[in-house]
């Protein structure tokens, strides 16, 4: 099946979505939630599941024909033999927001294309159509997102603290003192620090896990990351694959290096 929409075309879809799903988590913020607990201290609340109902009801309305894959609802819809699927999370943050605390993201990704970031809070959405990546802020366009790492900040997510093999363990890059020479970190635990590398607000992003590529966590900030140039691989400096692990996305080369350097003095 070949499909007969263009990457622009697509980009606005995913970004209409993403705004839709954060209008409802700005809107249901601060109140009273229900929570769902779906076991190992993880839970999803009523915001998480009413952006995503929203979401996929903006996507099924422009893409009828397209499968669906929700952090929540799971997999959905489609035509036989489509190979087009939307990789959704609703509410990237979900203790951050349950929290009181206004750290979250929106995500939406068409699988190997175009994708979208929304913070609720900064009324930002980032953009790609898959080859090149931009900012909308308040409904409009606000420039193409240029990498830098002028800031010298690295979000790492830290979730969970163990090591996992074949040994990479956060913690050690981080009381590193070539680490602390050269960057400063923040631990925000939300993918939204994708789109800041994305932006230039972040110099790193470090995450462990296995192959993150096709998560509904990470795919839409992988997207924005490679369209905008930033250097992505996995923690250990391999490509991302089935047989990767983690992420290491920089905005430009000598970071990367820099930091890849750093994780293998601590393995």
């Amino acid at each position: 099946m070949i499909s007969s929409y263009t990457p622009a075309e697509d980009a606005e879809v995913a970004a209409a979505a993403a705004e839709a799903g954060a209008n409802v988590v700005r809107a249901m913020y601060g109140t009273r939630l229900d929570r769902v607990d779906k076991g190992g201290g993880d839970f999803a609340t009523a915001a998480d599941i009413e952006a995503e109902k929203t979401i996929l009801d903006v996507i099924r309305a422009a893409r009828p024909a397209d499968a669906l894959l929700g952090e929540e609802g799971g997999r959905q819809g489609g035509a036989d033999g489509t190979p087009r699927e939307w990789l959704v999370d609703p509410l990237c943050g979900t203790l951050n927001y349950a929290a009181g605390t206004m750290l979250v993201a929106v995500n939406v990704a068409l699988r190997g294309g175009a994708a979208a970031v929304a913070d609720p809070f900064a009324d930002e959405v980032f953009c790609t159509d898959g080859d090149t990546a931009w900012l909308r802020r308040d409904g409009a366009a606000a420039g193409p997102l240029t990498p830098s790492a002028a800031t010298r900040l690295v979000d790492v997510n830290l979730d969970p603290l163990a090591p996992g093999p074949p040994g990479f363990w956060a913690l050690d890059m981080l009381a590193n003192p070539a680490f602390d020479e050269h960057f400063r970190t923040r631990v925000g635990s939300t993918t939204l620090a994708l789109a800041w590398v994305a932006a230039g607000r972040r110099a790193a992003y470090v995450t462990d896990g296995g192959d993150l590529t096709s998560s509904v966590h990470f795919a839409a900030g992988l997207a924005l990351c490679r369209a905008a140039g930033c250097v992505v691989t996995a923690v250990d400096g391999a490509p991302l694959g089935p047989s990767a692990r983690g992420i290491l996305a920089a905005a430009d080369a000598p970071t990367h290096a820099r930091l890849l350097s750093i994780i293998a003095a601590g393995r």
